[in-house]
């Protein structure tokens, strides 16, 4: 047996000993607190904490992961844990979401929050609260979240319309803003790559050809250009990975270290750098860099960002797997 698996048993064996009856999820609006009573004496954001601890004692990394799965799920038909769908031509399937990872983490609170209350919890909330869990725990301040969603039914890959890392800012302001987030969120949420990594396949035309002048991004930074040139030779088939925050002591910490970064030209993807550059969001780039309250604006943001295009009430289902409808 996996230790995956060894932690998911043991935190059924020690949750399950909360058990009562369950009452079914009602209503027709996220709210904080959601689930409170409807697990009897059980809190559903306590179980889920503790298998996200579990799984982060042993992979930091999750962070980051959970993070870019509820940002792929919530910017695809709303937060409906339609990413978790397995099946043919479904969101997972969809070339950006190929690198996407933690779907085992999800999982795994699933059957611990089933085997207390069966039905009641959605795959939807628990990728939520998942990732709110996963942010506090590498430093990044818990922010409070709404639950309530319940699971979509639709999955096609046909749907996955991501903004790319190339995207203008501009455009990224009209993406994010047909999914009623201001520019202000929108930057706050690419500070999410504060703890993630790129592969080289993604910047390396900044390297070499950027824009198709033959030459490297002059906006680079020169030190940091030569660094990402050995990590991604030109001709290389071999598509290695960066972090995101070019601070080695902080590049594992949700803070605004990535903002500091990025002002001192050391934007790994191009959006990330543009995002310093741009003045439709430098002055806000700045203040977070400058600032101590990150925390509380990325937690407002994450939470502006779960309530995308949900399900709720009678809407969707509470999916038994979260890898299939019922």
């Amino acid at each position: 047996m996996s230790r995956a698996s060894t932690t998911t048993l043991a935190l059924v064996y020690i949750f399950v000993t909360l058990a009562g009856s369950c009452s079914l999820a009602t209503g027709g609006a996220l709210q904080e607190a959601f689930y409170k009573g409807k697990c009897r004496t059980a809190d559903v954001e306590v179980v889920v904490g503790g298998v996200i601890r579990a799984w982060f004692s042993r992979d930091p990394t999750i962070a980051a992961a959970l993070l870019r799965m509820q940002f792929h799920d919530c910017f695809v038909n709303g937060c409906d844990a339609s990413i978790l769908l397995d099946g043919k031509n479904t969101e997972k399937t969809a070339v950006p979401n190929l690198s996407v990872r933690g779907y085992e983490i999800i999982d795994a609170a699933k059957v611990v929050v089933d085997s207390i209350c069966p039905g009641v919890v959605s795959c939807a909330d628990i990728i939520v609260m998942a990732t709110r869990d996963a942010v506090a725990l590498s430093g990044g301040g818990r922010y409070i979240v709404q639950t309530g969603r319940r699971d979509g039914t639709v999955s096609l890959a046909k749907n996955v319309n991501l903004p790319a890392p190339s995207i203008t800012v501009s455009d990224s302001i009209k993406a994010f803003s047909k999914k009623g987030l201001d520019s202000t969120d929108m930057v706050y949420l690419l500070g999410g790559h504060t703890v993630g990594i790129a592969h080289c396949s993604l910047f390396r035309d900044r390297l070499y050809n950027f824009q198709n002048t033959g030459k490297a991004d002059p906006t680079m930074d020169s030190t940091l250009l030569n660094t990402l040139k050995a990590r991604c030779p030109q001709n290389s088939t071999a598509d290695n990975t960066v972090n995101l925050d070019q601070n080695p002591l902080s590049s594992m910490t949700v803070d605004n270290s990535y903002y500091r970064q990025i002002i001192l030209h050391r934007g790994i993807l191009q959006i990330d750098q543009e995002l310093a550059l741009d003045p439709l969001t430098n002055p806000t780039v700045t203040a977070i860099a400058k600032g101590f309250n990150f925390s509380t604006g990325f937690g407002q943001a994450m939470v502006k960002l779960g309530a995308v295009e949900v399900l709720t009430g009678t809407q969707g289902e509470i999916r038994r797997s979260c890898r299939a409808i019922n």
